[in-house]
């Protein structure tokens, strides 16, 4: 007759907790690892944006034609307004502190870019019935990240 009882004691198949503990420390390091690799990655494109994005541009044809064919899309699907702009909060010279408390002086906080495009809207858009906003539009741990500048079209309700 042979002999049944196992070569291994029968919780051989069972992590101690030390190697349970271990081994999630092990996954919990790997995460860190991929979350810093990704915050780096996400700090290095937002260097890039502000770069780009804090002396003015030259504005095309082609980026007037884009915009009007993105105003007249979301016209068509019933929209009354678009984001036009998108860009990080320190482009603003108080971090975006008059935007997110929706004071009248807001535009005077811009800089780059978003000025230029604040400039373009006051000259041509506005006297046309354009309407602007800006909000806070990313909130990274709590604190603002990203400013949205909006277009409008439609008449402002009344409150």
């Amino acid at each position: 007759m042979t002999n049944m009882k196992s070569e291994n004691p029968p919780n051989a198949l069972i992590m101690t907790a030390e190697e349970l503990r271990e081994y999630a420390d092990k996954i919990d390091t790997a995460r860190a690892s991929a979350a810093f690799k990704d915050m780096r990655t996400a700090e290095d494109a937002r260097k890039i944006v502000m770069e780009k994005m804090s002396k003015p541009i030259v504005v095309t044809d082609e980026m007037r034609t884009s915009l009007l064919n993105r105003v007249k899309a979301a016209a068509v699907d019933g929209k009354n307004e678009l984001m036009v702009l998108q860009f990080p909060v320190e482009l603003c010279t108080d971090d975006g502190r008059a935007i997110n408390n929706n004071e009248p002086e807001w535009p005077d906080t811009l800089t780059g870019v978003p000025r230029q495009a604040y400039e373009a809207w006051r000259d041509r858009l506005k006297p046309a019935g354009y309407r602007l906003t800006a909000s806070i539009v990313e909130w990274p741990h709590g604190m603002p990240g990203d400013v949205g500048m909006f277009l409008g079209w439609n008449k402002p309700k009344d409150l």
